[in-house]
């Protein structure tokens, strides 16, 4: 039996449309087996392209207009923001499901998934590179007092190939090239030196000290900045989102590593030893070390490394300049009467060991000093004061510094650490959660990088010392010593040390007593997303053999920011965590403006505050990066205040400020590593988003950057969200609404 023959439907055509006539001759009407419903069809086909009616011409006019109005794109990203109206006009309200989400692609297209990584190995070249030498820029030697080398410049050149015969630099070099020959995709690292030469001082410029590992995509890439054509005529993808390094002919990625804040107070009890401690890990270019206040049997300690026993806390306080113990209990307890019977106790120690001026306290530190390797090869000598002194300085919380033996930032800074282990001794709840993701900070390429180059560049400075003492120390030397040929010969520590680390994943600092390993890994390539996945994964350094849930257990402060699903099976689970979609990781800013805008609010300066003043009802201490700064009677003033001047540009969008009511203070952070991720602003229950932006951002005159500027949308991190009330979708929106979801289907990675 012949099969039934349908009804051909004419399709719907473009706006030039034949005549009606045409129409019914292309679509001859048959009995067909739908019981009339192919016939139904075809007759509104037919009806909506039939010019013959001024209906039809009507329509045609319409869909023609409509057409025009289409935005022309020549790629899939403008394709992909085309506007899902359906009938709507602008002027109607944002269709949540549909149309916020634009701001995702165009969030990707200037960030990407791996822009964080790029970033922050741009800061570390451009910056903090700099920072490290200018922490280090003099040798001098303790043979000869006249001596002196010191740098003025450094800076890292563009990738070029080596002559493995003399060692030249001969041309360009490309990451395929380093693909296929087994090489490093390297540049060189360039100083300007002055320098003492017989009774001269001579000045050099341009001088290789080693060679540094390129990250490809980078500012100091050869790919940066290369349009497609270009791209595949060097050989690389177009889509290939950089950020990896390449090593001997390997590709190898540094993966995103997991710590806790440096120079944040941290508190924590141990209920074995009925113990409860705050403490501080200090992190400078000079110097990190970790310093902790403890409570033990009743009694609060300072301990430190450099320390050979705990220091009574009363003991330290004199030696930085708090004598009168009244004072010194005002600092520390205000006028609470609970606090000052906890800490009273500690006076009876420092007056049993007779100590009660400052010079006696120093004294007694400097005794209990570790004392190192004579820095000079000078015999070693013991003046206690100076040398108590200069630990004090130095050594104990370096982050706060010492200027001009002013002690009294520090001596606040440790009474607040005090006030924090009173406050936790009497409410649990105070204790800080180590696995919260506000108390840790995510070291990327550019900090891993800063750390290694940091000790390489000290070690080359100590055997470059070394070596020009050998020579000084000669007594009939025949010609003028030149510090520059000895400099050559040291070249080569700092590149084999870069590329040894990232060749084995092994980060092994001596100074900082620094043992990691794996922290590099090959870049996968199953897949595309494979590759993109791996640019986002976090790695922990807890020990994956240990049997504790805490670390590994999902935590609610990593909605939106850590995809609460892609993590491994077995016993990385938990440990190894995936960025999420609209993730940004924050890379330094200066702290500098940011300090001059607190005063600009009205804050007033600590230093110059008494105790009753600091803990009065209503007083709130502002902190910057962990420091206690300034103090204000109106945070919530203060804080809407910043927040105005961060929305206008005025201070970087990546500086976070939130208010702790627990402990009085309010909080502002600029440095790097903290986890942020963008919302958009809601004020008095209306999004400032709105069409027209929208419309804006589909035919390209708006980009996601000018959604920050004009204050629609701003980042917001761990902190800072819980002082906001975010809304997921805009009908959930409430008078109390702060902030709105950029689409919710962003707490997933890539």
């Amino acid at each position: 039996m012949p099969p039934r023959k349908r009804a051909a439907a004419a399709p719907p055509a473009a706006p030039a449309v034949p005549p009606a006539p045409e129409v019914r001759d292309a679509a001859p009407r048959k009995e067909s087996w739908g019981g009339g419903l192919m016939d139904e069809q075809v007759e509104k086909i037919r009806e909506e392209f039939d010019l013959s009616t001024e209906e039809g011409r009507k329509k045609a006019a319409r869909r023609e207009r409509a057409e025009a109005q289409r935005p022309v794109g020549n790629d899939g990203f403008e394709a992909l923001l085309e506007p899902f109206y359906g009938g709507k006009s602008l002027t109607d309200p944002i269709d949540t499901a549909k149309d916020k989400w634009n701001l995702l692609p165009a969030f990707l297209k200037v960030k990407g998934l791996v822009k964080q990584h790029i970033d922050s190995f741009n800061y570390f070249v451009d910056h903090e590179i700099k920072d490290i030498l200018k922490a280090n820029k003099f040798v001098r030697s303790d043979v000869d007092n006249t001596f002196w080398l010191e740098y003025t410049d450094i800076r890292v050149g563009a990738p070029e190939r080596l002559d493995y015969d003399d060692r030249k630099p001969l041309n360009d070099v490309t990451p395929n090239e380093c693909r296929l020959r087994d090489l490093t995709y390297a540049a060189p690292i360039f100083v300007d030196i002055k320098y003492v030469r017989g009774k001269r001082i001579v000045a050099r410029r341009g001088i290789p000290i080693g060679r540094m590992p390129i990250m490809l995509k980078s500012s100091k890439c050869r790919l940066t900045g290369r349009n497609d054509g270009q791209l595949a005529y060097m050989n690389e993808c177009a889509l290939d989102p950089g950020g990896y390094f390449i090593v001997n002919g390997t590709e190898k990625v540094i993966l995103v590593q997991e710590q806790l804040s440096k120079n944040r107070v941290i508190v924590e009890t141990d209920a074995k030893k009925s113990m409860v401690s705050a403490s501080v890990t200090s992190s400078t270019h000079e110097r990190k070390s970790k310093s902790y206040v403890v409570l033990k049997k009743e009694r609060i300690y300072l301990q430190h490394n450099v320390l050979t026993e705990a220091v009574p806390i009363v003991i330290a306080l004199k030696a930085m300049g708090v004598q009168s113990d009244h004072e010194m209990l005002l600092l520390v307890a205000g006028t609470d009467a609970t606090y000052q019977d906890d800490f009273a106790v500690n006076f009876e120690e420092a007056a049993k060991l007779g100590i009660f001026s400052q010079q006696q306290a120093l004294e007694w530190i400097g005794g209990r000093v570790k004392m190192g390797k004579s820095r000079f090869g000078q015999p070693q000598r013991r003046n206690f004061a100076q040398d108590g002194l200069e630990a004090l300085a130095n050594i104990v919380i370096t982050h706060v510094p010492v200027v001009g033996l002013d002690f009294r930032p520090k001596a606040l800074y440790v009474c607040f650490m005090v006030r924090r282990v009173l406050m936790a001794m009497h409410d649990p709840k105070l204790v800080d959660d180590r696995d919260y993701v506000g108390n840790k900070r995510l070291e990327l390429a550019g900090q891993l990088l800063s750390l290694l180059f940091e000790d390489l560049f000290k070690k080359f400075n100590s055997d470059l010392k070394m070596n020009i003492d050998k020579v000084l120390k000669k007594p009939n030397r025949t010609n003028e010593f030149d510090a520059y040929q000895h400099m050559q010969s040291h070249g080569n520590y700092i590149t084999q040390g870069m590329n040894r680390a990232i060749s084995t994943g092994n980060w092994s600092l001596k100074r900082f007593k620094m043992e990691r390993a794996g922290v590099t890994h090959v870049l996968s390539r199953l897949s595309y997303i494979a590759a993109l996945g791996m640019m986002t994964r976090i790695s922990s350094q807890f020990e994956k053999t240990r049997k504790v849930s805490g670390p590994r257990a999902l935590q609610p402060s990593q909605f939106g920011m850590l995809c609460p699903s892609d993590t491994p099976e077995g016993e990385a689970c938990g440990l190894v965590k995936n960025l999420a979609l609209m993730t940004h990781i924050t890379t330094n800013d200066d702290e500098e403006p940011v300090r001059k805008l607190v005063f600009v609010l009205g804050a007033e300066d600590i230093v110059s505050m008494s105790g009753k003043e600091i803990y009065d009802d209503g007083a709130y201490v502002i902190f910057i990066n962990g420091t206690p700064l300034a103090l204000t009677r109106k945070p919530k003033a203060f804080l809407a205040g910043f927040k105005t001047f961060r929305r206008t540009g005025r201070v970087s969008e990546f500086v976070s400020c939130y208010i702790n009511h627990h402990t009085s203070s309010v909080h502002i952070a600029t440095d790097e590593g903290r986890i942020c991720r963008p919302l958009i602003i809601v004020t008095n229950g209306v999004p400032r988003i709105k069409d027209h932006h929208l419309a804006a951002l589909r035919d390209g005159s708006m980009e996601f950057d000018d959604f920050l500027y004009r204050g629609l949308v701003e980042y917001i991190d761990c902190n800072e969200e819980n002082d906001a009330m975010i809304a997921l979708y805009e009908n959930a929106i409430t008078p109390a609404t702060t902030h709105l979801e950029i689409e919710p289907f962003t707490i997933l990675g890539a």
